[in-house]
Formats: structure tokens, sequence, C-alpha cells
């Protein structure tokens, strides 16, 4: 390899870790991570909570699920240091699931934390769930309210309209896309879209692979066009 493109390539790495700095500092919001997005599935669905408070720490965690289109079977995966309880509701009107009739389903999950397993700031939490099955394809959206031991409370529980300004406290939320044998590309288009949406993170990380992949690309041409120049 030349020593040109050896240039690039260090170029190129430290680009890589400083779109990795801005992508952190873009997804310090609540957000969540599912699995899938297929409509039918099974899903774990992963919520990743920071700590934003300068001294306080984070003590408890309610997430509210979405009643329009419940997920009738909700598990909680045990965390350590955190207790957990679920409370079911009504559901606006009854759904059936693989021939049954459902009249409530589970509305919030609480978790509570011990005094040691706190979160202290610019520390996080995942809270997962697995989830079955997912709804008909559309937006889920789940607030959340996070309470601090000052006694602060933030609700995460604002919409983000497509093509506005994200707002202070979005709540975390993705869409749920057709089932896999019947997705069509433009509803492939929308999965990826929604993956986005699901964790900023991963949007910025995409961006960057693409962007370091067609960079890298020409790095490599040039260095062989060189050593082509040179063997003439």
């Amino acid at each position: 390899m030349s020593a040109i493109p050896r240039r690039v390539i260090t170029s190129l790495s430290g680009t890589a870790v400083a779109l990795v700095l801005a992508a952190t500092a873009a997804s310090a919001h609540v957000h969540v991570i599912p699995d899938t997005t297929a409509s039918g599935a099974d899903a774990q669905l992963t919520f990743r909570v920071p700590s934003e408070e300068p001294v306080a720490r984070t003590t408890r965690v309610v997430l509210t699920l979405p009643q329009d289109r419940p997920l009738p079977s909700v598990a909680v995966k045990p965390l350590p240091g955190w207790t957990v309880s679920v409370t079911e509701g009504p559901l606006p009107k009854p759904m059936t699931v693989d021939g049954t009739t459902l009249t409530k389903a589970p509305r919030t999950i609480t978790w509570t934390a011990s005094a040691a397993a706190a979160l202290g700031p610019d520390q996080y939490q995942d809270f997962s769930l697995a989830v079955a099955p997912l709804p008909s394809p559309g937006e889920l959206v789940f607030p959340v309210t996070q309470t601090y031991s000052d006694g602060t409370v933030v609700q995460w529980n604002q919409p983000s309209p497509a093509g506005k300004p994200e707002p202070e406290h979005p709540a975390p939320a993705f869409v749920v896309t057709a089932a896999a044998a019947d997705a069509t590309p433009a509803q492939a288009t929308s999965a990826v879209r929604a993956s986005g949406v699901a964790d900023p993170v991963a949007r910025w990380l995409a961006g960057a692979s693409l962007v370091l992949a067609v960079l890298g690309l020409g790095a490599v041409a040039l260095g062989r066009r060189r050593t082509a120049g040179r063997g003439a």
C-alpha cells in the first residue's frame, strides 16, 4: 500500500471516531431498540435510559405501553438491583389473538432501583422485555417517565413529527413494518427508516459507514493509479 492511501485511511479513522462521538451525543435520550419490526413477530424491545442530571441519580423508570394497538403478551427481563411491576388495564375494545379474545393487556411497567443500583450521572441502563405479537404496521410510541433521587421527574412523551426538529424530550418510538413474507421493496426501505427512528446511534453509524466506504474505495483506486504510474 502506498503512503498516500495510508494517510487517507488514517484520516478516515479519525473521521470515524468523530462521527461515533457525535452519534453518542445525539443519542442522549431515552430510545427503544427492537430486534425485529415485522408485524406478527415476537420481538425483544430494549429501552436505553441515560441518567442526565448532574448530581441526582435515576431511581425509577415507568414505561407506558401502547393501548390503541396493544401488546397482548409482555415478559420483563430481570435486572439485578431493580424491582419490577407490571400493571394491566382494560383495552379500548376487545381483540382476538390466536383464537383468544382479550379484554385487557399490560399497560405500564415500573422499574424501581435499590440504593446501590440507582443510575449516577453519565450512566445508562438497558431495560428489556419480550413482546408478542407485534401489531399491524404503523408507529408504536412508548412514553417513559424517569424519576431522580432529588424528586426531578422527566416525561419522555413528546411526539417527533417527520421533517421537524427533535423535541427536548421525545417519546421512544419505532415503526412496525409488514411481515417479512409480505414486505415490498418500499416497505423494506420503511424498515430501514424505522430502525433510524428507533436508534439514533444506528442512523448516525449507518451514514458514517456509507461515507467511509465511498472514501475508502477512492483511496484504494488512488493507490492503484499511483502504483501503475510508477510501473510505467
